[in-house]
């Protein structure tokens, strides 16, 4: 059933973006969307009926506007620190222990990191994320700060990939 349902997806998204109703492409279009759907769970190597779980893609929605909301956050502190004469960081890599267990939960958590700006996610060992931040602050904060920059992703990263 999977497959049935993946396939009829991915071929309505192929007949969408070719605008092509020639058989030629009707047929490729359809190959290629049911090649992907056989082989897209043994990529992942994840279980494949928890993705038709309703309570993920609201997260996701959720999460989005999230991630936007920091992003511009992160935007307006970065420009605040361009303009000020003072120049006020203190860059530093922080260690941030992550608490996700998939690979794609955590590879959307460093991407999610990484497009936020004035943090760059420069490593992950195991459960641990090595972070470049532009301004790392009082040493005494350091552990607080570090995982608040991953918290708030994490809370909705752990429901949409876990």
């Amino acid at each position: 059933m999977r497959v049935i349902i993946s396939t009829f997806v991915l071929f309505v998204i192929w007949v969408i973006l070719t605008q092509s109703f020639d058989p030629q492409e009707l047929i490729t279009g359809f190959i290629v969307a049911f090649i992907v759907s056989m082989i897209s769970p043994a990529i992942a190597g994840e279980k494949t009926g928890k993705w038709f779980q309703p309570k993920r893609y609201i997260y996701l929605i959720v999460y989005l506007f999230y991630f936007i909301w920091q992003m511009i956050k992160s935007n307006i502190d970065v420009a605040k620190r361009v303009i000020s004469p003072k120049l006020p960081i203190k860059p530093g890599i922080v260690k941030v222990k992550t608490k996700l267990k998939t690979n794609a939960a955590k590879l959307a958590l460093a991407n999610s990191i990484t497009l936020t700006p004035g943090t760059l996610t420069v490593d992950i060992v195991g459960d641990e994320f090595y972070i470049h931040w532009i301004d790392v602050g009082n040493c005494d904060d350091v552990h607080r700060n570090c995982q608040e920059i991953a918290e708030g992703f994490e809370k909705y990263l752990e429901v949409i990939f876990e």
